[in-house]
Order: structure tokens, then sequence, then C-alpha cells
């Protein structure tokens, strides 16, 4: 039986105060649409539809997943009428599951258990109590003979916040915006719709009315938490969203047993595997995917992406590491930071120092070796034991192409020296500080190049005319 899903990322968003669609705002680093993207690809539907209206051209350039396919609402007339959009689209039988683009974190389980309801003969419904409905449809429940039990029974419809009544707006139980119904009758009920309401709009939820008046069976499911399927309509529930996600990936990674020294100052916007004995300081970002080895320690406020860092290294506080596509990894034991920065290709093996503002780029660094302090190296291999000198960069760009140098085993670089790429230094060798070295060294012997020191008697600096 095909499952057919569509998501509604039509609105504009008039409470984000933006002019970038609202599906497209990010929650822990992605956009909302994409989060619900996600959870739908890992439900495995044979068709996966996008609903788009404003900002249409960008959110379908931002959207990606396995059978995704786009219509457009224009103009835009209410949800039911943006359902019957995606009509054409779906399949004749089966199921089809709704889901919201502004409703960022349900879980697959949750939706699968929706469409594990319906069983492509009833209509699903999701929903949830809460202590302050307002805003939300509320559902409306009964006995068979009709008599008003709204907090009990069988569902009997959704009354829509500004079409309640008083009685009504005091029942709790909200519909979530997620249905599963068959296909077939979904295409019946949207076709039939009608917009006789205080919006002037074509309802979605109007089709449970349509399938109680046609014997169809309406059943309710909900989630385990309420935060599944909160929505974002100003930045102040964008700001809501964020924290209750992040403090359950946080809560999720201390059962596994990472130190964080405080859940409410941690931001993961991507994958983070750890090892054991892991610790993590105060306001520390990870972006992309990151694997944390046993023992590692990372301090305060540093920006981890793409990068694997090795059992037992210490990241020090204030340290930026960016892999990009070309990635980061960092050696067992060795010592990052604090201030410094890791650009993609750079990759030092174990017991690795890199000081305060050090930056490393697209540049191998073998066992022990050490750059301390206030140093650049592009384009560069390193050998085992290396000093570099305080000061002291590659100077890898011509001004059109990029050159490499090669650094042997056990060189010592002294400060405030330029290397001129492409040079090569042959191991043991010795740079003399200040030198511009810009042909080879050779192995075992000092190197050294600078301008003759001069002194000059009687000469004065230059005053300030009057």
């Amino acid at each position: 039986m095909a499952l057919d899903i569509v998501i509604m990322a039509a609105g504009k968003g008039t409470r984000m105060k933006s002019d970038r669609p609202k599906v497209l705002h990010e929650l822990a680093g992605r956009p909302l649409l994409q989060h619900v993207l996600h959870t739908a690809a890992g439900l495995g539907a044979d068709g996966i539809v996008v609903i788009t209206g404003h900002g249409a051209d960008e959110v379908e350039a931002a959207a990606h997943a396995p059978h995704l396919s786009f219509v457009r609402q224009m103009p835009q007339l209410g949800t039911g009428h943006a359902v019957l959009q995606a009509v054409p689209k779906l399949h004749a039988e089966g199921t089809t599951l709704i889901l919201n683009g502004d409703v960022p974190l349900i879980e697959a389980a949750t939706a699968r258990a929706l469409v594990e309801a319906c069983g492509g003969t009833r209509l699903a419904l999701l929903t949830v109590n809460l202590a302050d409905p307002t805003g939300y449809g509320r559902i409306v429940r009964g006995d068979p003979a009709g008599r008003s039990a709204t907090e009990g029974g069988r569902v009997r419809g959704i009354r829509e916040h500004k079409d309640a009544t008083p009685a009504e707006r005091l029942i709790h139980e909200v519909y979530t915006g997620v249905m599963a119904a068959p296909t077939t009758l979904l295409k019946h009920w949207l076709a039939a719709l009608t917009n006789d309401n205080a919006q002037g709009e074509f309802y979605l939820t109007d089709v449970v009315a349509m399938a109680v008046g046609a014997g169809v069976p309406v059943v309710t499911a909900q989630p385990a938490s309420e935060t599944e399927v909160l929505g974002v309509n100003s930045p102040v529930q964008l700001a809501d969203l964020e924290r209750r996600f992040q403090r359950r990936q946080a809560e999720t990674l201390m059962e596994a047993g990472v130190r964080l020294a405080d859940p409410a100052r941690f931001d993961l916007r991507g994958e983070l595997r750890c090892g054991t004995d892991v610790s993590i300081d105060v306001n520390c970002v990870f972006e992309g995917t990151v694997a944390l080895g046993d023992g590692v320690r990372i301090g305060a406020n540093c920006v981890i992406r793409n990068a694997v860092i090795g059992s037992g290294a210490v990241i020090h506080p204030f340290t930026h590491i960016d892999g990009e596509a070309l990635g980061v990894s960092v050696g067992a034991r060795s010592l990052i930071g604090p201030f410094a920065r890791l650009r993609p290709g750079a990759l030092l093996a174990e017991d690795v120092h890199i000081g305060n503002f050090v930056e490393v780029k697209n540049s191998t660094l073998a066992r022990g070796a050490k750059a301390n302090h206030l140093a650049y190296l592009g384009d560069a291999t390193v050998g085992e034991r290396v000093n570099y000198g305080a000061g002291s960069i590659t100077a890898n760009y011509d001004g059109a192409n990029k050159h490499r140098t090669t650094i042997g085993d056990d060189v010592h670089v002294g400060s405030n020296c330029v290397l001129v790429a492409p040079v090569t230094l042959g191991a043991g060798a010795t740079i003399g500080g200040g030198s511009t070295i810009s042909k080879d060294a050779p192995a075992g012997q000092l190197t050294v190049s600078r301008a003759k020191q001069v002194s000059l008697a009687g000469w004065q600096r230059p005053v300030k005319k009057k």
C-alpha cells in the first residue's frame, strides 16, 4: 500500500518579521522544513509532496529528500485548499500523511504510529493536551447519540479557535495539524470542502466531520512529548523550540556518559559521536559531523565542525575548528588552543601542540610537532618533533597559485621566520630567527637569512613641524 507524505510549507510567517520564508528559518543549524523532510524520508514514503507558496523558488531550492516533488498554492485559501493542490501527485490508493513544514521536531516513530492507526481505512488525527490551547483547533467529541460530551467519546469534529464557542474553547485536547487518511477518501473530502466559516477559508479540519458523516472511524494518537508538535510562528517560539531541542540532545549525551558543564549552554547542530569520559565545557557549538575519542576535553566557547578528535586530546577554550568538506583530524593526546584555528585539511598526528593564535590550513603535522604561538601553517607538510617558532609563517600564495612547504623531522624554526613556498627544510635543520627562507635549507645545518645590522651614529628622529 502506497504511502504519500504531504508537507504544507506555503505560509509567509508574518509574525517572524523576516523576508525569509518561515520554513527556511533554522533550528539546530538546519531549516525547519529540512527537519520535517528528514523525518519523512525515514518513513520510506513512496512520494513526498511539499506545498509551497510564499518564497516558493527559495524554498524549493533549499529542500532535499528522496521522491520529492512540489506543488504551489497560489493564492493561499486555507489548509484544505493547500492539500487540494497536492492531489494530482498522490497515488490512487494507499495512505496520505499530512505534516507541517513549521513543526520540525515530530519523531518518525510518532508519524509511523499514526500511519498504522490509519491502516488505509480510518482517519487518524495526532492530538495533544495543552495547558494553554489558544489558537489551536479543538477536538470535539461526543457519544453516538449526539449528546454533547466534548471531553470524552468519539471524535465528532475539529473546531478552529476563531469558530469555537466559549464552551469549546475550554477543551484542552487540540489538533496538531498532523493527520493520516485513506488517500481515495481524502481526495473525495477535499473536493467537497467549502469556505463557510469566519475566515472564509477552506479548512482541512472539515474533513473530520465528513468522515464522521460517512461512518468512517476517526481515531487519535498522541506524541510522547508536546515538543514534537509545537510549531514556529515567531522568533520567540523558535528560540523556545531551539532550547527544548538542545536540552533533549544534551540529555541523550549525558545519559551516554558525556559530562556537560551546563546542558543549558550546549549547542549541537549536526551529529556528535563521543567516546567514554568526554567532557565539554560551556558555550560550545558542534556542527556537521564531529567525533570525540575517549577522554577528550573540550574547553569553553569552542566551535567545532566536521572534525575527528583523537583520544585524550585537549581542546582549550575559544578554539575554532572548521573542517568544511575536507575535514580536520586531531591526533591522540594533542593539545590545541586556546584561541587556535584549524581549517580544512588540517591533519594532526599524536601529541601535536597548536597554541594560542596559531592557524593551520591544509597541512599535515607528524607526531610531536609544535607550533605554540602566533604562527601560520598553510599547505605544509611538517615532520616529527618539529618546533615552529612564534610569529613564523608559510608564504604559500604567490598571488595566483598555492605552493607547498616541506619541513623535515626535528627541524627548529626560529621566531618571526617567513618560509617562501615552494621550499624544503631538511631533517634536523635550524632556521635562525627573523629569516626569510626562499631556497631549500640543508639537513642538519643552521640557515640564516638576515640583512646586515647597521647602527648610525648621530641620526635623529624627525620631529613634527609646528
